[in-house]
Formats: C-alpha cells, structure tokens, sequence
C-alpha cells in the first residue's frame, strides 16, 4: 500500500457558538427559511448548499420553504446592502428561520435588527468572519470550523508529506480576524515544534479594488516566484477561497503542496486548477473526491496535495437549513449538539461530527454558547 497524492478528511468537526421529503413543497407552506450566501465567484460551495436545500423543499416562488439570497461580491464596501438583505427577510411573516453562511462582517448587526422586528426567527450564522464574542450578541447559533486544532493538524499533515516549509498566504482584513489570527499563531508554534519554517506572505484582498479577477491574476503571477524561492518541499495554504484556484494551478504544474483549503472542499478549487467536468457527479462527494484525485494524480500530484471528503461550505448551508427545519418542526433542539450534528450528517454519509466548548483564548473562560469540536483525520490509501 502507498499513499496516494490525497489525503480525505473523512471525519469533520466543527466551532459551536450558540447564544422533509424532496419536492417543492405546496403553496400553502406552514413557514419560510431564509439562507444568505455569497456568489459562485466568492463562495460557490455555500451557495450550492442553499440550492440543495431548495431542492429538497423548494422554493418560496414555488410554494416551497427556502428563501435564497447573496451578499454582494464586494462585501467589506457594502455592509449595509448586506445587512439590508438579511432584515428584509424578516418582512415575511411566514419566515422562522434565517442562515447566513459564511456570516461576514455585518450580519451580526444585520440579526440585532431582526431580533428587534421579529423575536420569533431563529438566527444561525456558519463560519463566521467576526469575533466570536461579537456574534454571540446576536446569533442564536454559530459554527466553524476547528481554526485551532487545524493551527497544529495542518501542519502535522505537512509534515507528515515532506514539507520542509509553510507559505501562508493572506492579507490584513483577515489577519484582524481573531479567528484566522490565533489560527496563523498556532501555525507559527506549529512549525516551531514540528521543524518547519514558517513563512507569512501578503496578496491582494479580493473586496478591495483589484476585485477577484485581480486578486487572482497575482496568485497566478506569484506563485511560480514563490516555488522558486521557497522550494518545492513547501506547502501552502491561502485563507482566501478566491485565491485557491489559481495557486493549485500553479502547484500543479510547478511544483510544490497543498494541505487543505481554508474551507476545505473536493470542489475547492481543484474542478477549475484542473479543468474537469464535474456535472455528472453533482452533489455525489464520493464520486467527486474520486474524480478529482485521479486528475491529481495524472497531473503528477502525487503525495503533494489534500482535502476533505465532504464540501465544508456546501454541508454548513444545507446542515443549518435542515437543522432550522427540525427545529421548527419540534423534531430537534437548537441546544442539543447531537441534533446538529445529526443534521450536518444528511449531507455528510460515512463520516461523524463532534465538538466541545470554545475557550476564549484572552480569558481563558469556557463558554457557554461557543463550543469547538475535536477533529480526526482518516488517511484515504490505494493500492499502486
């Protein structure tokens, strides 16, 4: 046995912070879900999470419960438009329940606003871009992804892999995050401990003027500079999704690794660095992770790159949309972490979710309504 170019996280966890049948249902809907997400260009996995859950209970327009809308690619200079979106999902009188995944700068004002128009309506926010004591103020329930045991695991992986270094790749906006902050921190000590050296470098943020396109043809222009600087035992990793396309490109064809992306995803960037057609496989993961490996493997990957088994952005969306549903239909709990896991697990078929408490890492103070969940990597083998 040998390991292959991939390794498939298998088993994912995730940060708590709390403070049907198929079909398009019919036109006298008992209540409505909202789900708020970014465009293909900024985030395509949480948005094809939305569009799994209006294929499954349809959508408003059509008598179903789903209400899907996008925040504007330029966020950062349009908080207002965004927080605008979200309360106006609250004018419907049938809406229950309002999502917002990734939840970025502003929605935590934007479900203040709700809660003061309609108390009633459940307010769930995936990954979160503000701190963590901050959405707490407003959101029923928060969750994202482990950011501080994957400081230490992604490095581990690297290491495991080879690497002799790690080049992250980010820019100031989310550097101020405390999240990706103490996670960039932990990635230092990391490399400290395990050998490696550790390298921070700045790239263009995509909300700024450069926009995605630009943010993007840098990656593409820098990447070669880098290998060639930093060698091709180094691993790298952006906390941008608009970044990871072309930097696979380029690590495939110059060299180089990649661990897993910020939000970890077969459909993360590796369908476009690789040019392959996924419309067959739609929403099958096992089918998709088993396609993209083999064009990693013909592009000469091998034993360089990774990912998780499932689409994190993707499950997060449809997750908290079937966890909002189950708790509208009194068949779960919001504060019961098996019911939010249970819920995920629709969307993620052989793997487990388990989580615990958040500890601020200022105070030291064990939260009540934040909790981070443990994670366990499976290693995916095949037979050479």
């Amino acid at each position: 046995m040998k390991k292959t170019v991939f390794f498939a996280v298998t088993l994912l966890s995730v940060v708590l912070l709390a403070c049907g049948s198929r079909g398009g249902g019919d036109t006298s809907a008992p209540y409505h879900i909202g789900i708020c997400t970014g465009t293909v260009s900024q985030s395509e996995d949480d948005l094809r999470g939305a569009e799994e859950l209006i294929a499954r209970y349809g959508k408003v327009s059509d008598g179903g419960i789903i209400q899907h809308i996008t925040y504007p690619d330029n966020f950062m200079d349009q908080q207002e438009v965004t927080i605008t979106q979200i309360v106006a999902l609250a004018d419907d009188p049938k809406m229950k329940a309002i999502i917002v995944n990734q939840a970025i700068p502003g929605t935590a004002e934007a479900f203040k606003r709700v809660k003061e128009k309609r108390s009633d309506i459940i307010l769930l926010a995936g990954e979160p871009h503000e701190d963590p004591l901050v959405i707490q103020g407003s959101a029923d329930l928060a969750i994202s992804a482990d950011f501080i045991s994957r400081g230490y695991t992604i490095i581990w992986a690297a290491k495991q892999l080879g690497a002799d270094t790690f080049v992250h790749i980010s820019f100031p906006r989310h550097m101020s995050y405390e999240s990706l902050g103490l996670r960039r921190q932990i990635f230092e000590a990391a490399c400290n401990d395990l050998g490696l050296k550790f390298v921070f470098v700045t790239a263009p943020d995509p909300t700024s003027d450069v926009g995605v396109a630009g943010a993007q043809q840098y990656i593409l222009e820098q990447t070669p500079q880098w290998i060639q600087q930093y060698g091709q035992k180094a691993a790298f990793f952006c906390t941008n999704d608009a970044h990871t396309e072309p930097l696979l490109k380029q690590l495939l064809a110059m060299g180089g690794m990649f661990i897993e992306a910020d939000l970890p995803s077969p459909l993360m960037g590796y369908p476009g660095a690789l040019g392959i057609d996924l419309t067959a496989e739609a929403g099958d993961f096992p089918a998709i992770l088993k396609k993209v490996e083999a064009a990693v493997v013909e592009k000469g990957g091998e034993g360089r790159f990774g990912t998780w088994a499932f689409s994190y952005g993707f499950t997060v969306s449809a997750g908290l949309g079937e966890l909002a549903k189950r708790v509208i239909d009194g068949t779960a709990k919001l504060d019961n972490p098996a019911d939010l896991y249970a819920a995920l697990g629709e969307f993620t078929t052989g793997a487990r979710w388990s989580g615990g408490n958040y500890i601020d890492a200022n105070t030291g103070i064990r939260a009540r309504n934040q909790k981070v969940e443990d994670k366990y990597y499976q290693i995916k083998f095949q037979q050479q």
